[in-house]
């Protein structure tokens, strides 16, 4: 089975090159700029159509959430229009899609954990371009799957796990939002929920299940809670550890506003590919105590 990965950088996409290389029979590869630009959708059929794959997992996007306040066509442009023909050259390949998405596109005022059936409702224009992005590919080809996630850490690429991490090292203490809630959500799991569930797609040609789903890390937590357990755990292993300070989204002003409530639940992805994320705090303390370790290799070195 061979994926082909849009963004080459992105943390999904250096997560699911790492698995693949354990994985017998699955070939991953990845292609990004300047070889296939979302930015300029005229280059990708040709690019996709030459790798040959048999699934296309459509990673790549403007991830930019503040800047895309100021540069909405462009955030168009990459999440929508090129995540649109992504999935058109899929289809014209006769392959199925896989296509992240983001909790951003809910407005965070439901009480309890979004379903993927509730309604949508972007506070802003990254949410808005994604949004948009999950319409084009639905329309472009009906064999995919939109994998809505949220709050996304890994060892690679920035994230909010490294930047606790830098700043520990560097400060006392740190001021985080505690009145925003969600699934923090390691890449390392969402590389391997995608390929259990391409193996599904690649093993049954009659699979009807295609649509959107949540996938993210089980259990929940605050932004400050998340920092909390990510310090905790890399005072643990030796890493820095700076105390964390409570404070409300109205203290720590952005340009884009965030959902208060990211909360996702993935039980219609475990219904339908028998893969339930583990909860957050072990895969968060698997990533921090690697960093950790890594870093202490690389000041030994």
């Amino acid at each position: 089975m061979r994926l082909l990965v849009t963004g080459r950088d992105g943390q999904v996409a250096a997560s699911l090159l790492a698995a693949g290389q354990a994985r017998a029979g699955v070939e991953v590869a990845a292609i990004g700029r300047p070889e296939l630009d979302l930015a300029r959708p005229d280059t990708i059929i040709e690019v996709i159509a030459g790798a040959k794959p048999d699934i296309v997992v459509s990673a790549a996007a403007y991830t930019a959430v503040d800047q895309a306040e100021d540069e909405p066509d462009l955030a168009f442009t990459v999440n929508a229009t090129g995540a649109g023909k992504v999935a058109e050259t899929a289809a014209r390949l006769g392959v199925p899609v896989i296509h992240l998405s983001t909790d951003y596109v809910f407005d965070g005022s439901k009480a309890g954990a979004y379903v993927e059936a509730d309604p949508t409702a972007p506070l802003g224009v990254y949410g808005a371009s994604k949004l948009a992005g999950e319409q084009a590919v639905a329309a472009a080809n009906p064999r995919h799957l939109i994998l809505r996630t949220a709050w996304v850490y890994s060892p690679f690429g920035k994230n909010f796990v490294k930047t606790m991490l830098r700043l520990a090292a560097g400060r006392h203490e740190i001021s985080v939002v505690s009145d925003q809630w969600g699934n923090p959500t390691s890449a390392l799991d969402i590389a391997d929920a995608i390929l259990h569930a391409a193996a599904v797609l690649h093993g049954d040609k009659s699979f009807a299940r295609f649509g959107t789903y949540h996938l993210a890390g089980s259990g929940e937590t605050s932004w400050s809670g998340f920092a909390r357990h990510i310090l905790d755990t890399s005072l643990k292993f030796g890493g820095p550890w700076a105390r964390v300070r409570d404070i409300t989204t109205m203290d720590y002003p952005t340009k884009a506003r965030r959902p208060a409530n990211s909360r996702l639940s993935s039980a219609k992805f475990a219904d339908a590919f028998g893969w339930t994320a583990p909860d957050w705090r072990m895969s968060a303390g698997e990533v921090v105590q690697r960093l950790v370790e890594e870093t202490r290799q690389i000041l030994s070195a």
